[in-house]
């Protein structure tokens, strides 16, 4: 392992930040598909119900003839992701002590997480979403006000070979990232640590945001992996997701754990 732990002491129950390198993300991901080889009926489940969601919730907008929302519901689409990973992270855990455990464990871990502080972290996820989709709606009122589509490929036609569709899509793009940085920063490592041990989620959060801004390159690196790895496994009618999810959720447990001090015994 090659973090090495800062010498700085935790305040207020924070746990201490490691220094992690490219080298960690590497054997982070070793870890990870390690953990997927392991058990890879259980971990493409969770894969597949995500890749299931994304199929769903598409098939839901065209239905509803929501045009508009599929550009942004697609590229908010991965910001669910670590609450579909947690029973990975619980997996992984346990493969790490080297514990047995059946479909019935992972499950029940997972359904009491609605009586711990994982039900703050998906309205803090749906609070940061929502601004998502309302800066998307007012962008796309302001811009395209005198644009007109009424399917899909009209609505792709405007945006891609119009100027005014281009100026949206600098705009959108512009804040969806910067949203997207911070629902990282604040959920990257607070989401697997709140799986592991007993904190409250603001304690989760600020954590979580430490280990990305004293790790800047190297988390926004994982980042961008994640990112480009979740978009481009749903070309595929998202069926690339029953394999890359797992893998990722079981690298994000393995780079927390390198990340952030553990929990003392």
């Amino acid at each position: 392992m090659t973090s090495k732990t800062e010498a700085s002491t935790p305040q207020g129950g924070i746990p201490k930040i490691n220094t992690i390198t490219a080298d960690d993300i590497r054997a982070s991901l070793k870890a990870g598909i390690a953990d997927f080889k392991a058990r890879p009926v259980m971990s493409a489940f969770f894969g597949l119900f995500y890749a299931l969601f994304g199929i769903f919730l598409v098939w839901t907008l065209v239905w509803l003839q929501w045009i508009w929302m599929i550009i942004p519901a697609v590229v908010a689409f991965p910001l669910f992701a670590p609450f579909a990973a947690a029973g990975l992270y619980e997996m992984s855990r346990r493969l790490e002590k080297g514990e047995r455990f059946g479909w019935s464990d992972i499950l029940t871990v997972m359904a009491d997480q609605r009586k711990r502080e994982m039900g703050w972290m998906a309205f803090v996820t749906l609070f940061v979403l929502w601004v998502w989709f309302y800066q998307f709606r007012t962008v796309l009122v302001i811009v395209l006000k005198d644009s007109s589509f009424s399917d899909l490929s009209g609505f792709v036609n405007v945006v891609l070979y119009t100027p005014e569709g281009w100026t949206f899509l600098l705009i959108g793009t512009c804040v969806g990232a910067f949203l997207s940085a911070v629902l990282f920063s604040v959920t990257v490592i607070a989401m697997p640590m709140l799986m592991d041990r007993e904190i409250d989620f603001i304690s989760a959060m600020i954590t979580s945001v430490r280990a990305v801004t004293e790790n800047a390159v190297v988390m926004l690196s994982w980042a961008a992996i994640i990112s480009v790895t979740l978009l481009v496994s749903m070309i595929p009618a998202f069926l690339g997701l029953v394999v890359t999810l797992p893998i990722l959720g079981h690298t994000t447990w393995h780079l927390y754990q390198r990340a952030v001090e553990p929990v003392a015994s």
